[in-house]
């Protein structure tokens, strides 16, 4: 026998230790679940459901995962009943806040020695991510990194990348060496074959003025794939 649907309350209503707000208040921001963030962006509910309980359909429609959340649209949300126009674009700008924010997180200039080191540095970049973006990491002689820096952006299946502008990135800053980033929203991580032939053209045009291109990485949300660790770029 399935336990019943809890019956709506609202959320004043509710016990005070289960009040959103002022659970955040009193014991802290760690202390409320995904569903009471969420609930305290929308502020209501429906009839039948409250603010908590709509958000925690919604979570329960992408498993829990907040990746996949931050990947659903206003339109997306907006299915939700209870959930209108003003209430799903809250929602979206909120965790396009947070992705934001972990862009800016400060990070220690590392000496990359491996194609992990580089993948650390640019996957939040990356994170949930529904169109392709093509980033080049710059390096200084130490093979420190200087700046990541945006190329282009494009749609789910591909961006259009101009060498001229890599390499008027990496000249304007002294770039000693260059490695490649870009996404694969579908979670695929074989490179196709305007992947190859574009690293191999930019590799070619670097070496010819002495600033070589060390790796290309190809992103998912869980993993990466290395040009020079599977020996295409030899």
């Amino acid at each position: 026998m399935q336990n019943p649907e809890p019956k709506y309350q609202s959320l004043k209503n509710l016990a005070k230790d289960d009040q959103p707000r002022e659970k955040l208040v009193e014991l802290g921001r760690a202390a409320l679940s995904n569903a009471e963030i969420i609930g305290i962006l929308i502020g209501s509910g429906t009839k039948e459901k409250s603010a908590v309980q709509v958000c925690r359909e919604i979570l329960q429609s992408v498993d829990n995962d907040l990746g996949r959340l931050a990947r659903l649209t206003v339109h997306d949300l907006t299915k939700f009943r209870g959930v209108g126009m003003a209430k799903a674009v809250t929602i979206v700008a909120a965790l396009e806040l947070g992705r934001r924010q972990q862009l800016l997180v400060p990070q220690e200039a590392e000496t990359i020695r491996s194609s992990r080191d580089i993948y650390l540095h640019v996957r939040e970049r990356f994170n949930n991510l529904d169109h392709e973006e093509f980033y080049v990491v710059l390096l200084n002689r130490a093979n420190k990194v200087k700046s990541i820096e945006l190329i282009s952006k494009g749609g789910v299946s591909g961006t259009v990348v101009d060498g001229k502008i890599v390499f008027k990135k990496a000249l304007e800053q002294t770039a000693s060496a260059i490695v490649l980033c870009h996404n694969h929203p579908s979670g695929n991580l074989k490179p196709s074959r305007a992947d190859i032939e574009l690293t191999k053209n930019i590799k070619r045009f670097g070496a010819m003025i002495d600033l070589p291109i060390l790796d290309h990485l190809i992103i998912t949300d869980k993993d990466y794939f290395s040009f020079a660790d599977e020996g295409i770029l030899e």
